[in-house]
């Protein structure tokens, strides 16, 4: 009878484990313009309700069919459901491959850096920059931050004098204290005093 109750509870110990969606609505996929191959793949992986939706708006954004799958197959490589479609329509919207996107998908920061990654090339870096920022990031190797990478650049240091700091391996805190100088050094030299001459009589 003991050994009984363990299969069984075995058995259903496995049933959870599969995390079957036999129920799933995928009409909303076909309505959204994938193809009925695709709708079949993600049927083999078992998407649920909530990763439709998901999709559904990565396919509003024009994400292809292709890499709706594969992030979707990584999210459940990561063992988790795929949620991280607001960040990949933001990396899309910003001009990102869809190369790149699954890049920082499988490194298992699509919902980490994707806001950072935005704001790197809204500053107006340039493409090879930010791409080498963003493999640096997801090596975990240290960077400046997209704020202090901006506010750098407002003081009037170039892209190659950034990246010659971030290379030196400037924190962000060594960032701010420089920042604060080349601020300083500015709004004093604006500050000059302006002798008036009166009329002679």
């Amino acid at each position: 009878m003991r050994y009984t109750f363990r299969f069984l509870a075995f058995g259903l110990l496995l049933l959870g484990g599969c995390k079957q969606h036999p129920l799933t609505d995928y009409r909303p996929l076909d309505q959204a313009g994938m193809w009925s191959d695709t709708v079949e793949q993600l049927k083999k992986l078992n998407v649920s309700d909530p990763e439709v939706l998901q999709l559904v708006t990565l396919k509003s954004a024009g994400v292809s069919d292709d890499t709706c799958v594969a992030l979707v197959d990584v999210a459940h490589q990561q063992q988790h459901l795929f949620s991280g479609a607001d960040s990949v329509k933001s990396l899309a919207g910003a001009s990102f491959a869809e190369s790149q996107i699954l890049e920082i998908a499988r490194a298992g920061q699509l919902e980490t850096i994707s806001a950072e990654a935005v704001t790197l090339r809204l500053i107006g870096l340039s493409d090879p920059t930010v791409q080498m920022l963003l493999r640096r990031k997801l090596a975990h190797q240290p960077t400046l931050s997209s704020g202090e990478i901006s506010r750098l650049k407002n003081t009037g240091l170039t892209e190659k004098q950034i990246l010659e700091r971030i290379n030196r391996g400037m924190t962000d805190a060594q960032a701010d204290k420089e920042i604060a100088l080349r601020e300083a050094e500015r709004n004093h030299a604006n500050t000059g005093f302006v002798r008036v001459h009166g009329r002679k009589r």
